[in-house]
């Protein structure tokens, strides 16, 4: 039977992703921004030339055990306030690794979560299908100012949309999941599998939003998709394949894949819940284990664990083994804050927050957040087997929910318990 301790709603999130604690997601609303304010500069990253200059991995022996401590009590915390049966926690930083998991897998057995466990990571694929682009760029392959027209024949302003627009979520192309039609196939065929020219189709065919192209933020699927067929048409690979040439074999991520079999789901992975798309009620919500996840793409379908992500996140943030020093920091300097000062910003593939860089994830079942501390130099992952939010939510929450807090998705309410305890805090977006 599942637990009371859950909470969401009937939208898919294509969310506001990266800070916020959604990601790719068929959302029937989503938590896409309802306007769409200028993008402003930002400074999110104070010293980047520090960041790119930390090369050297993180050491993987245990912190102490006040560190060890503190991190727990933030993490039991943070999780029993999250409406989620199971949570993986890991951090990492000069001072060791910290890596635990939390409550069971499986509800209908008891069976516990553990550390070692797989996990659908929603838009945390945004990050890695970025840093592709960004590497392609570094090899003179494409030019981040390319015109997507260049590529994609037939999108509307596909002259003036550039590459770059497509990676910090400025070009105006719609996301797919905002597709009424889309969204009732989703939900009612959500065993069915998608390929990236059906969904980036069902995109384009959208209205574009009204911003001249590079002027206003929008998070939209649509863009990363549109990415990935980039990656494959550059290449002459599939994403899968460059993927694991260009990030997972360097790197030794090998718990991380893009399943050439949309459907697959290497184990140990834990049962995943929801409350999106009317699935389930507040008392037993819907099991998601199974539903295809390619309606993501290069845009949501990556499967990791919490230890690649650990090794990702710094990586990615660092540069270190993936990308050359200009590059780098152009990308730490690539964050455009989308509603105002103080809001948050989203760059290239990933989002800023009082110097955290990384991204959530997000679809039916399954939560993710994956950040890295540029002050700090310090990494935080949390998993959760469920995406519904608590606290004072618009959405479907569970019975049990606590009105008395600010809403929040489960594995983002996790790190940023554990981020204030390791006094670097972040604020995500409301949700």
């Amino acid at each position: 039977m599942v637990p009371p301790r859950f909470a969401k709603a009937l939208v898919l999130s294509v969310a506001l992703a990266a800070l916020v604690g959604c990601t790719a997601q068929p959302q029937s609303a989503t938590s896409t921004p309802k306007t769409h304010a200028t993008v402003i500069a930002s400074t999110c990253v104070s010293d980047p030339a520090a960041v790119v200059a930390r090369t050297s991995d993180l050491p993987t022996t245990a912190m102490s055990a006040e560190l060890t401590a503190a991190i727990d009590t933030a993490a039991r915390s943070g999780f029993a306030q999250a409406a989620a049966p199971g949570a993986i926690v890991a951090v990492q930083s000069p001072a060791g690794l910290f890596l635990k998991a939390y409550g069971v897998a499986d509800p209908a057995t008891g069976a516990p979560m553990t550390t070692d466990m797989y996990q659908r990571v929603g838009s945390v694929t945004k990050t890695f299908t970025a840093t592709l682009i960004l590497q392609l760029a570094a090899d003179g392959e494409l030019s981040l100012d390319d015109p997507v027209s260049k590529y994609i024949p037939g999108v509307t302003n596909g002259d003036d949309v550039t590459i770059r627009m497509l990676a910090d979520m400025t070009s105006g192309i719609s996301s797919y999941t905002r597709d009424d039609a889309w969204q009732n196939t989703y939900f009612t065929e959500s065993y069915r599998a998608w390929s990236l020219d059906e969904l980036m189709k069902i995109g384009l065919a959208l209205k574009p939003q009204d911003f001249v192209p590079g002027t206003a933020f929008d998070y939209s699927n649509t863009n990363t998709i549109m990415l990935g067929k980039i990656i494959e048409d550059v290449t002459g690979e599939s994403y899968q394949d460059v993927l694991s040439q260009r990030i997972l074999t360097p790197l030794t991520m090998s718990q991380t894949s893009y399943p050439a079999d949309s459907a697959a789901y290497p184990e140990p992975h834990p049962q995943g819940f929801t409350l999106q798309g009317g699935h389930g009620t507040p008392e037993h919500p819907a099991n998601t284990t199974d539903w295809n996840p390619s309606w993501g793409g290069t845009a949501g379908e990556l499967i990791s664990s919490a230890p690649d992500l650990l090794r990702f996140a710094r990586a990615e943030a660092t540069g270190a083994g993936l990308l050359p020093a200009e590059q780098q920091i152009e990308r730490l300097t690539s964050f455009r804050e989308f509603n105002g000062p103080g809001n948050g910003g989203y760059g290239l593939g990933w989002g800023c927050e009082n110097g955290w860089v990384g991204h959530a994830g997000e679809l039916p079942g399954y939560n993710t957040s994956m950040f890295y501390s540029t002050t700090g130099d310090v990494s935080i992952v949390t998993m959760t087997n469920s995406d519904i939010p608590s606290g004072a939510c618009e959405a479907r929450t569970l019975t049990d929910n606590p009105t008395d807090l600010e809403c929040s998705s489960p594995a983002t309410r996790i790190f940023t318990s554990i981020a204030a305890a390791l006094d670097i805090p972040f604020a995500p977006q409301k949700k």
